[in-house]
């Protein structure tokens, strides 16, 4: 299932992406949708390309079908996100930490000046290889990343404003 998210900013892009690819921005990122707290597994630089690793859980409530296949407390999984600060894009994996076989999700991101500021588009796809509730799981974890989104850009206008 592909996704996509826009999001304006008061501030030029390259501010909204360095406030996205430091480790401070996640640091003060609380739980909240159906996402948790990110866990900071690591941030390296090398010359324009940083490279975040953090570990997320899904906290919502799944379909009861799903729940027969799925473990809800094993649905955990690293997101690791490329930053390259000269082209002002980024391209994320999610690197499930169990049922590796049964989801696959990725997404860029491209963050463009506007009249305002800036924009961040970002789009995705997921997809959740589990027979019969496969579709309704992507619908749920897809809510949750634009929930998630929309509060990660939250907290950037916050630190940026």
């Amino acid at each position: 299932m592909k996704f996509d998210v826009r999001q304006p900013f008061d501030a030029a892009p390259e501010e909204v992406i360095a406030c996205y690819s430091s480790q401070a921005m996640y640091e003060q990122l609380p739980e909240f949708g159906r996402i948790s707290r990110p866990e900071m597994l690591g941030r390296t630089e090398h010359g324009d390309r940083v490279v975040l690793r953090l570990r997320y859980k899904f906290t919502a409530d799944l379909p009861a079908a799903a729940l027969a296949i799925i473990d809800p407390d094993r649905l955990t999984w690293v997101e690791e996100t490329t930053y390259d600060l000269s082209t002002l894009t980024s391209r994320t994996k999610l690197l499930p930490d169990h049922y590796a076989s049964k989801l696959e999700a990725s997404a860029s991101a491209r963050f463009t000046e506007s009249s305002e500021g800036s924009i961040r588009n970002v789009g995705g796809d997921l997809r959740v290889r589990v027979l019969l509730v496969g579709s309704q799981v992507e619908r749920a974890i897809i809510d949750g990343l634009k929930e998630h989104l929309a509060e990660e850009a939250k907290l950037v206008a916050t630190l940026l404003g």
